[in-house]
């Protein structure tokens, strides 16, 4: 009996989990801490009394959120020393059924790093997983008119973000294989036609990759970087790399001159780049190592 109560019980969380973890990754912004977020729920869920749970995907989340909270503590901490421009680790998504569903880019993931941690909880549960304000309230031990209040002010932040261009899936990743190949070739006439006037580069190297400390504005600005760049690396190795989908965006993968392995994402805005994220933080790009093999 035992048994077929534990094994009811791991397949409950295994039908969870997608959702579980598209929750703890919008609430972290990286993969690892993700993974050890729904470890640790796990164990929770095991010693819970499971039998008396009506709701066990409710339940769950309620644990996961509670625990992310937690987590977000020490984490706000850690980025205020962070060396750098952070941004968010990067995940792949090319499945057409990919179950991080609804908005996970990197301009997203930014912005729900300036809300606090109470406001991105009660904005995630409510607005991107349809959570009633009820069960938001039993998950951030908080009434439900505080929860409301706190999505309120949490959309207003949101909202201020442009809007997002809906690009088909193969315009963006040719022009993510277009940006790429004059990058590294030093075209600059190219990228000039590519880029907006006020296109911006983030990159993050963590302390532990090159990478520029700070934002870099406007298209002549990006381009003297990407000059500097291609001649001095020149054009490298041709096949170690690959286009892709991060975060919902045209990207590529690559591993660079120095055996960095190195995601850039592209936010296009009427058929050019506005934005360039780049990540090369090694301990952000290991997972998707498998993507080149």
């Amino acid at each position: 009996m035992k048994a077929q109560q534990k094994t009811k019980g791991t397949d409950a969380f295994l039908t969870a989990r997608p959702r579980l973890f598209a929750a703890a990754y919008r609430m972290l912004g990286t993969v690892s801490d993700a993974e050890d977020i729904l470890q640790d729920a796990f164990l929770r869920w095991q010693a819970a009394p499971q039998s008396q749970v009506q709701d066990p995907t409710g339940y769950l989340m309620r644990i996961t959120t509670r625990l992310c909270l937690d987590q977000l503590k020490s984490a706000r901490a850690r980025r205020e020393t962070y060396p750098g421009e952070w941004l968010p680790e990067p995940v792949l998504t090319e499945d057409a059924t990919e179950l991080l569903d609804h908005d996970v880019t990197v301009a997203l993931l930014l912005a729900l790093e300036r809300l606090s941690p109470l406001e991105r909880a009660a904005f995630l549960l409510h607005d991107i997983f349809d959570g009633a304000y009820e069960d938001i309230a039993a998950a951030l031990e908080r009434s439900p008119e505080a929860c409301r209040q706190l999505a309120a002010r949490a959309r207003r932040k949101v909202q201020q973000l442009p809007p997002k261009e809906l690009e088909s899936p193969e315009q963006g990743l040719e022009l993510a294989e277009a940006f790429f190949h004059a990058s590294r070739t030093g075209d600059m006439a190219s990228l000039t036609r590519m880029l907006t006037q006020d296109v911006q580069l983030i990159s993050d190297g963590g302390g532990k990759a090159m990478a520029a400390l700070n934002p870099i504005y406007g298209r002549d600005k990006v381009l003297r970087l990407i000059d500097g760049i291609a001649r001095k690396y020149g054009q490298g190795d041709p096949d170690r790399w690959r286009t892709c989908r991060l975060n919902g965006l045209p990207a590529i993968l690559h591993w660079a001159e120095d055996g960095i392995l190195q995601a850039t994402s592209l936010e296009i805005q009427d058929g050019r780049v506005s934005r360039i994220y780049v990540t090369r933080n090694p301990d952000k790009t290991a997972h998707l190592a498998e993507a080149l093999a």
